[in-house]
């Protein structure tokens, strides 16, 4: 590791989480006090299925038969556990249970979006984790002004999402899909993957967002002799800055057309939410390579698919799609020279035990009426986490 504090899971991943005021006026009266001692709770737990693959790994506890590995834990105090995967929809599995549960825990690679109809359903919710970095899957409007706390295991996955950024990056830039599928049919057609295939070295690659995932993918770039830029509302440390060797933008439509890739890092937010539009694109460098491991809402689907298919964007690549699932007719799936697929970056075995050990941590503090580590919450007491805003 270049950084022996990124091991740690509690340090933030995008900035510090500065807490803002969103509601002014809180209902706080249907809410049960959450230091109810010895009060028995119903914790619902939204996974992916692990099916075969759930025995293969006793590590695998990111899925539904995992369950976060807490599952003695939790019955032992006499709490209710219930998992699934069933989580769309009026009949499903979570919308039966959303009345009486205390808790809703979830994932950014299955999410239980938690709108305001149900946060008005949950009269005795309390609390809304995240296995995980990322809560828009919540309603955090809803969230705050129902005095709902909502928390993340901030830091958990910030390696695994950077070494996938990484491995992305790579991918589109030699041209590698073209080849392993060349491989798999029998071909042989170096001319097929050599037209587009280029070294990394000397490429101006930006980031926007520069929190801890986007931080960390600078540092992993830096033997590779590239152009480092970064857009961001907050700068890297001056130190920091200059031992990377990347350089502040201070406007995003003035960084993209100087990159010959782009990853994007930044939540998912009001402000973010498709950001990458035709016009943004349009600002792009021809033949730019985009890769956006954040949300796939950051991207404007229809906008993204028409420049791979325009060769405008030479590639694309990234495990985030909205919705998620994707639905099979979901467009980046058959676009042009995309590298496309499910949102694995964060759900490595390694990340999925920081994760899960997270989740126990906060549980047992929410349980003994104790504060979770400061950087933890996206909403707390009515405030919202700065990147939210």
């Amino acid at each position: 590791m270049s950084d022996p504090t990124l091991a740690q899971p509690h340090l933030v991943e995008v900035h510090t989480t500065t807490l803002e005021t969103v509601v002014t006026t809180h209902n706080h009266n249907h809410r049960p006090s959450i230091n109810a001692s010895g009060e028995k709770k119903k914790i619902v737990g939204v996974f992916y299925k692990g099916n075969e693959y759930a025995k293969l790994n006793p590590n695998f506890v990111g899925c539904v038969e995992g369950a976060l590995g807490i599952r003695e834990w939790l019955e032992s105090q006499g709490h209710q556990y219930i998992v699934t995967d069933d989580k769309e929809g009026p009949d499903s599995e979570l919308e039966k249970h959303i009345p009486d549960a205390h808790v809703i825990i979830s994932t950014p690679f299955h999410p239980a979006y938690v709108t305001a109809e149900r946060i008005k359903k949950a009269q005795k919710l309390e609390l809304l984790l995240t296995a995980g970095i990322g809560s828009d899957h919540v309603d955090l409007k809803a969230a705050a002004a129902a005095g709902l706390t909502v928390a993340e295991v901030t830091g958990s996955n910030v390696v695994s999402v950077a070494e996938d950024e990484l491995m992305r990056i790579l991918i589109l830039m030699r041209n590698f899909l073209p080849g392993y599928h060349q491989a798999v049919k029998g071909e042989w057609n170096v001319a097929g993957i050599a037209h587009r295939a280029y070294d990394l070295e000397g490429k101006t690659v930006g980031t926007v967002g520069a929190g801890r995932i986007g931080k960390l993918l600078l540092q992993r770039l830096k033997p590779f002799n590239c152009n480092l830029l970064y857009f961001d509302r907050l700068r890297i440390d001056p130190e920091l800055e200059k031992e990377i060797g990347a350089k502040f933008e201070e406007d995003l439509d003035a960084m993209l057309p100087k990159c010959d890739v782009i990853v994007i890092n930044t939540p998912l937010t009001e402000q973010t939410r498709g950001l990458f539009d035709k016009n943004r694109i349009a600002k792009c460098k021809k033949g730019v390579l985009i890769v956006n491991n954040a949300r796939g809402a950051i991207a404007d689907t229809q906008a993204i698919a028409d420049a791979c298919s325009s060769g405008h964007v030479a590639g694309y690549s990234g495990d985030v799609w909205f919705p998620q699932p994707a639905p099979k007719d979901h467009p980046w799936r058959y676009m042009p020279n995309h590298a496309m697929t499910p949102h694995i970056s964060g759900t490595t075995i390694d990340a999925q035990l920081r994760y899960a050990a997270g989740v126990k941590d906060m549980l047992d503090r929410h349980f003994k009426g104790e504060d979770f580590p400061e950087q933890n919450y996206i909403v707390k007491e009515g405030q919202l986490a700065s990147q939210y805003r």
